[in-house]
């Protein structure tokens, strides 16, 4: 009776094995998910973008609408616990008082009226995306007793009594989105004459790196101020908001250029070069399509690192007052009025700006050098 042969068990793929046939954008996946710190910046950098896609939404008030009675109005601190039970979000009621020796108006809680604090509630009017009108709000408070709607200021407000919390979801779309804008056309510009710098050589190469060579050796702040100056104080919001995503791009694609060319000379006599040369594709063909996938994900590395100096740009000569001005609302726009001293002594929660810049400055970082040491999979790493 034959006896039957035994099943071999498969053999055990270890990460080595694995590691030698996975493609290259999954070895940098599995180097990126080490690193912990780009994780967290990058779950930063998502919640970021998602404010800046749905400001309106997140908003509680009209970021423009001013209240004589509500200005300089200190955060409400919103309240977990009912004694020691836990209870449901609410805040205290403020009132308005005038100190009868300074004469000067402050505001005090009112323990005696709790507000609860509602999510998914009707607010004022606005227009998502241009494409349809709601009034629907993430939160918001309403008096328990007869149901009007409430100020409800979670992060203050300003001279003017415009809400701090609100106008910081509509400044993260303009200063996120003017970094994000300003990287593109970088990217465009550095790879392009980087490219074709790097490919050509000789004299277009020449020319193309002392046209690098003049725009890095002019001091940054005093072109930036110089360029912004020239853009004409009667132009609308949208057309300052192009120039300065223009004016800061100009500058920052020529790091990105000199690295893009020295790969390219590394590259222009590499086989595949050589065999596409020789098949007759053409000059923009050979450098989109075949050598620059080749370093793909240090480009993407790059660029990454180079949205938070833009945001940076963007809110220097916005606080400067050269940049994005009224009505215009961006993080640099919002720390413009923190320029007075006694502003900041009444109001100190005008710097809230101030803290997300940081936060999204060091969160696009942090993932940045995740990025850049994930894009060379193949290094070792100690």
């Amino acid at each position: 009776m034959a006896t039957r042969p035994e099943t071999l068990p498969a053999p055990a793929t270890t990460d080595e094995e694995r590691a030698y046939v996975a493609s290259q954008w999954k070895l940098v996946w599995w180097r990126f998910r080490r690193h912990r710190l780009a994780l967290v910046g990058a779950g930063f950098v998502i919640a970021f973008y998602v404010v800046a896609i749905f400001p309106e939404f997140l908003a509680i008030h009209d970021p423009r609408a001013a209240s004589d009675a509500r200005f300089y109005h200190p955060p409400q601190r919103v309240h977990f616990l009912d004694g020691w039970r836990p209870a449901r979000p609410y805040v205290y009621a403020i009132e308005q008082f005038r100190d009868p020796v300074t004469l000067a108006v402050g505001y005090k809680a009112d323990e005696s009226k709790r507000l609860p604090i509602l999510f998914f509630v009707q607010g004022h009017e606005y227009e998502m995306w241009n494409l349809f009108k709601t009034n629907m709000h993430l939160m918001g408070v309403d008096e328990p007793d007869d149901g009007k709607p409430m100020p409800f200021y979670p992060l203050g407000t300003d001279r003017m009594g415009r809400d701090m919390f609100s106008r910081l979801m509509y400044a993260t779309r303009i200063s996120m989105s003017i970094g994000l804008v300003g990287v593109l056309v970088s990217l465009f510009l550095g790879v392009l004459l980087g490219g074709i710098s790097g490919y050509r050589g000789g004299l277009v190469d020449a020319a193309i790196q002392r046209m690098i060579e003049f725009l890095r050796s002019i001091p940054t702040i005093p072109l930036w101020l110089a360029l912004a100056a020239a853009v004409p104080q009667d132009w609308s919001m949208t057309k300052v908001y192009f120039a300065i995503t223009v004016i800061i791009s100009l500058i920052g694609w020529t790091t990105l250029a000199r690295e893009v060319r020295g790969r390219f000379l590394a590259m222009r006599e590499e086989d595949f070069v050589v065999a596409a040369r020789l098949y007759g594709s053409g000059q923009m063909r050979i450098i989109f399509r075949h050598m620059l996938p080749s370093f793909m994900s240090h480009v993407i590395a790059t660029t990454s690192l180079a949205v938070p100096a833009i945001i940076i740009a963007e809110t220097s000569l916005s606080f400067l007052g050269l940049g994005l001005r009224q009505p215009a609302i961006s993080w640099g726009v919002l720390l413009f009025e923190a320029q007075k001293l006694q502003a900041v002594a009444a109001a100190p929660w005008l710097l809230i700006p101030g803290a997300f810049i940081l936060l999204a400055v060091l969160s696009l970082n942090f993932l940045g050098d995740g990025l850049r040491d994930a894009a060379d999979p193949y290094s070792v790493q100690r």
